[in-house]
């Protein structure tokens, strides 16, 4: 099992930055392909990136992609997203997940944490 806490939401102007945080318990979170999701009113739960157990080679959506930087910290179990440039199309819940090294899914969420991006 392993349990995911999101931080570091809240409201921002566009064009500005925040970095979401999520810190995962247990001793094997370096097994684990770290992803961050989000979620809109109305609208479906979307990919925003995640990042392998290595580090190396994270994917982006293509609406993120040279505007968010996900990284990882193997040593503190925690995930990181850099959101720059924040656009009002970014808000929305954000959860971050783990997926184990055997799933094809992902397979631990964390309870989200809100982006409110104003115009």
């Amino acid at each position: 099992q392993v349990q995911l806490v999101e931080s570091g939401g809240g409201l921002v102007q566009a064009g500005g930055s925040l970095r979401l945080s999520c810190v995962a318990s247990g001793r094997t979170f370096s097994r684990y392909n770290m992803g961050w999701f989000r979620q809109a009113p109305g609208k479906e739960r979307e990919f925003v990136a995640e990042i392998p157990r290595s580090g190396s080679k994270p994917r982006y959506a293509d609406s993120v992609k040279g505007r968010f930087t996900i990284s990882r910290d193997n040593a503190k179990n925690t995930v990181y997203l850099q959101m720059n440039s924040l656009k009002p199309e970014d808000m929305a819940v954000y959860y971050c997940a783990a997926q184990g090294s055997m799933s094809i899914r992902y397979d631990y969420w964390g309870q989200g944490t809100q982006v409110t991006v104003s115009s």
